[in-house]
C-alpha cells in the first residue's frame, strides 16, 4: 500500500485537500495511507525552537540540521524502504514518469521545508532527494507535498474509474492531452468535431494524436514528442 509520511512545522495543513474527492475517498476506503510527523516536536528549549540565522548573514531563517535529522531518525525506521523527498523550488521538476515510479513502491517520505530553507548538511546526510513542482517559490513545502502526494494517489489502482483516465492525459506519452468534448452537440456556434461523432475509432485515435502533437508543438514543445 502506498504510504505517506509527512514531516512538517504546520501538521494541521493535513490532510486538507487530500481529504476530499478521490484522494479522500482513497484515503477512506485505505487504498492509501497518509501519517503526519511535526518537526517541531524535536525542536530545541523551551520555545521549541527549529531554526536559526543563516550562517554567512543574510535575510530569514534556515531549519537546523539537528531538529530535523531527530524528527526524521524517530520517525523513519531504519530499514524504510521509501525514498526521502524535501519540497524545494532549487530541486528536480515533478514529471509524470517521477510519479509512476513512487507509486510503483511502497510510498514516500516528504520532508516541507520553511522559512529560507534546511540546512545542507541535513540534505545531504539523510539522503534527501530535491522536489520541485515549479519555477517559482511558496511559503513552504506543504502545498508542494500535496501536489506530490494527490499526483501519485490518483495512480494508485482503484482510486480512479478507469485505467485508461490515467493512461491517456497530459505528459504520459511525451505529450499534452488532446482536447475533449461532450454534449451539447453545438455550444454557442461552436461543434463537436465531426470526426469524434463518427464511430470510426482509427480516425478518432488519428486525430487525438494529431490534436496532442499540435498542442505539445505550439505550448510545450521542451516535452520532446515521443512517436
Amino acid at each position: 500500500m502506498f504510504r505517506a509520511t509527512i514531516f512538517t512545522l504546520m501538521p494541521e495543513m493535513f490532510p486538507g485537500p487530500l481529504g476530499t474527492s478521490l484522494a479522500g475517498d482513497a484515503l477512506a476506503r485505505g487504498l492509501w495511507a497518509l501519517e503526519t510527523r511535526n518537526i517541531r516536536d524535536h525542536g530545541l528549549g523551551r520555545h521549541r525552537a527549529v531554526d536559526d540565522t543563516p550562517a554567512g548573514g543574510g535575510p530569514g531563517m534556515v531549519i537546523r540540521a539537528d531538529v530535523l535529522a531527530a524528527a526524521l531518525d524517530a520517525g523513519i525506521a531504519a530499514d524504510d524502504p521509501r525514498p526521502r523527498l524535501l519540497m524545494s523550488p532549487r530541486g528536480r521538476p515533478l514529471t509524470q514518469a517521477r510519479v509512476r515510479e513512487l507509486v510503483a513502491g511502497d510510498g514516500a517520505i516528504v520532508v516541507c521545508g520553511r522559512f529560507e530553507g534546511v540546512d545542507e548538511r541535513v540534505i545531504a546526510a539523510r539522503h534527501l532527494e530535491e522536489i520541485s513542482i515549479g519555477d517559482y517559490v511558496l511559503s513552504g513545502g506543504e502545498i508542494a507535498a500535496m501536489v506530490l502526494i494527490d499526483a501519485c494517489v490518483r495512480l494508485i489502482p482503484g482510486v480512479m474509474g478507469k485505467f485508461d483516465s490515467g493512461s491517456e492525459e497530459s505528459f504520459e506519452n511525451g505529450l499534452l492531452e488532446y482536447p475533449q468534448y461532450t454534449r451539447p452537440r453545438d455550444w454557442e456556434g461552436h461543434a463537436i468535431p465531426d470526426v469524434l461523432l463518427n464511430g470510426d475509432h482509427a480516425k478518432i485515435a488519428k486525430w487525438r494524436r494529431e490534436e496532442a502533437e499540435r498542442l505539445t508543438k505550439e505550448r510545450r514543445p521542451d516535452l520532446g514528442m515521443k512517436k
